[in-house]
């Protein structure tokens, strides 16, 4: 399994958090991975066999070749049915909405075919621009075009949204959202409502998911001892808080994640 991240252009940093490929050879052994919530949506270029999403123990669907990944409130299994070979781009939670109009809301937990947000015509250029380049450089170079391109042309993220963001991300996700606005219930439904549109799930919803992350990260890189450390070190209330969420949002317990061999993959993004 070959596992690459890249940084982008400097005028998509705040945007983009990164590119990343992974190349993974088929074999018949392999399993079902789980996918989990982390707070970002991504565009995703498919160059080898498909990939099946499941929806319930035995039925999926398949990825499209060209897609967004939008925000996840739960998560998934996904299993290769060939070889893997994929280049994606992950957008920052307020980066997504700079490059289109439709409400980041319809596109969460569920793949959207790029040609549904771009346009037939847009979409299928970029797509065999993608297919023709002979290497990951190059294939950085058309999409920074591609979005730059878009960026020039439009799209203000609300204030209130990406100070909110922002605040999340500065605190992992642990800072209460009435802390945030005062204890304004004005602006909490402002903030609600642009915050469906931009990101597409609530401010609640993201903060589980960026301190997840964090807990994800002390968890498999093993930098706290116990479950109770990381729930105090991840400011949970305790550690049946801590558990609670990790399964609302994982579909199991911290312990079973770690013996599972179905979390591999998503074991891999933190290493």
């Amino acid at each position: 399994m070959n596992y690459q991240t890249y940084k982008p252009h400097k005028d998509l940093e705040s945007i983009v958090k990164f590119y990343w490929t992974m190349e993974v050879p088929f074999d018949p052994k392999n399993q079902k991975q789980k996918i989990v919530p982390d707070g970002c949506i991504e565009m995703t270029f498919n160059f080898g066999d498909k990939i099946k999403r499941y929806i319930s123990e035995t039925d999926f669907i398949l990825h499209p070749n060209a897609m967004v990944m939008g925000q996840r409130t739960k998560s998934f299994d996904i299993l290769p049915v060939g070889n893997v070979d994929t280049f994606a781009i992950c957008f920052y939670p307020i980066g997504f909405a700079n490059f289109v109009k439709t409400p980041l809301e319809n596109l969460v937990d569920k793949e959207t075919p790029i040609s549904e947000l771009f346009g037939q015509a847009k979409a299928y250029e970029l797509e065999q621009q993608m297919i023709q380049a002979i290497n990951t450089r190059q294939r950085i170079e058309i999409v920074e075009t591609f979005l730059l391109k878009i960026l020039s042309e439009k799209n203000t993220i609300s204030n209130i949204v990406k100070t909110t963001v922002e605040a999340l991300l500065k605190t992992n996700g642990t800072t209460p959202i009435n802390v945030l606005l005062n204890d304004d219930i004005s602006k909490r439904r402002q903030l609600e409502r642009h915050f469906k549109k931009q990101i597409g799930i609530s401010p609640k919803q993201l903060g589980k998911a960026i301190r997840l992350q964090t807990t994800l990260n002390l968890l498999l890189n093993k930098k706290s001892e116990t479950l109770t450390e990381i729930a105090y070190e991840s400011d949970y209330f305790d550690q049946n808080h801590f558990i609670k969420d990790f399964k609302d949002l994982v579909g199991v317990t911290p312990k079973e994640f770690l013996d599972n061999e179905h979390m591999a993959l998503s074991a891999l993004f933190y290493k």
